[in-house]
């Protein structure tokens, strides 16, 4: 968009988290989980929109395994903030049951769940069949679990059903499908769901997807325009220099990732020159292309040019920063960018 009077600024749009609850070196995921919650409940007085956590499993750094028992504990510790899976991975489970966690969550905190649906298993193909026993194609089975899912929780149906989801039926449980290459942004745009886009570890088909749900969205009871968000990491702080520090754990997180490693959270170091070679720096910094390190100036300008971009309805921002208190203050900063006007 050139005229600047259409022009979405950051404050237009939304703001919300991504959290995969790291596990810290050093410390538990008890640890993780209590920081979880403080962060939520902060970011819930700073405005942010939604609060997601991500399905994993197998990973020594990642404690978000059991994704519906950490939403209720957040929304069980939060009043208004949306809380939800970014995602939930739907190839190992069945969708009944699914419906019916998420059908609890939504009684139990109404008007406040979201259900993202991924169509990766989170983990590597043995946890992967530890945790169904049995998988199809992904891509075969994935369109036909989420519109079970939809079936499960409609309150219309054509023809009666023996099996239903209690509770579930008949409840307002958004369903997002969530993306890192093309596949998801055809089969959301074809049901007329929300799309939102995993580059801040995808960056590739970040604008192909975008470009393609909007191009061949179908209107639908769900939704009648499309919707599109885009997850990113920021490691915001009061310099650049600092920034650029904190962001070492996050390159280090990565890093365990290309070499197929798995760790806790290490802390920053000064830096990674030793860390990794040339090699892995190169993978390391595609993997994370759409990262915004440094201090306020800097992150709300690289930001901006993001959304312009990309012109997302709502951007999702995770932050693997090791030290709590900085990683407060990173959301903290972002919160006072969203507020300013100009």
């Amino acid at each position: 968009m050139d005229n600047n009077t259409n022009k979405k600024r950051l404050h237009d749009i939304e703001l919300s988290v991504l959290d995969l609850a790291p596990v810290l070196s050093g410390k538990t995921p008890a640890d993780s989980f209590r920081n979880s919650l403080d962060l939520a409940q902060h970011v819930e007085q700073w405005g942010f929109k939604r609060y997601w956590l991500a399905e994993h499993h197998n990973m020594e750094g990642i404690a978000s395994s059991a994704t519906s028992v950490l939403i209720g504990y957040i929304a069980g510790g939060t009043s208004k903030i949306r809380v939800g899976s970014g995602g939930v991975m739907l190839p190992n489970h069945a969708p009944l049951v699914v419906a019916e966690q998420f059908g609890t969550l939504e009684s139990l905190y109404p008007g406040r769940i979201d259900l993202g649906l991924g169509r990766a298993p989170g983990t590597d193909q043995m946890t992967a069949m530890a945790l169904r026993r049995h998988l199809k194609g992904a891509d075969t089975e994935f369109p036909e679990n989420v519109q079970e899912l939809l079936h499960y929780f409609s309150s219309n149906r054509k023809r009666p059903s023996y099996v239903r989801a209690i509770p579930g039926e008949g409840l307002n449980v958004p369903i997002w499908l969530l993306g890192s290459s093309t596949y998801s942004a055809q089969l959301a745009a074809l049901l007329g769901l929300p799309f939102a886009f995993a580059s801040h570890f995808a960056p590739t088909h970040l604008f192909d997807a975008l470009k393609i749900y909007r191009n061949r969205f179908q209107p639908s009871e769900y939704l009648k325009e499309p919707y599109t968000l885009a997850c990113v990491n920021v490691i915001a702080a009061d310099t650049d220099v600092e920034a650029k520090r904190l962001a070492t754990s996050l390159y280090q997180f990565f890093l365990g990732v290309t070499r197929g490693t798995s760790k806790p959270l290490q802390p920053p170091v000064e830096s990674m020159d030793g860390v990794w070679n040339e090699f892995e720096k190169a993978a390391v910094r595609h993997q994370v292309y759409f990262s915004f390190v440094g201090s306020k100036k800097t992150v709300k300008e690289e930001l901006q040019t993001f959304l312009d971009k990309t012109q997302v309805d709502e951007i999702m921002v995770v932050s693997h920063i090791y030290d709590h208190s900085a990683r407060l203050r990173s959301y903290k900063i972002l919160s006072e960018i969203w507020r300013e006007t100009t």
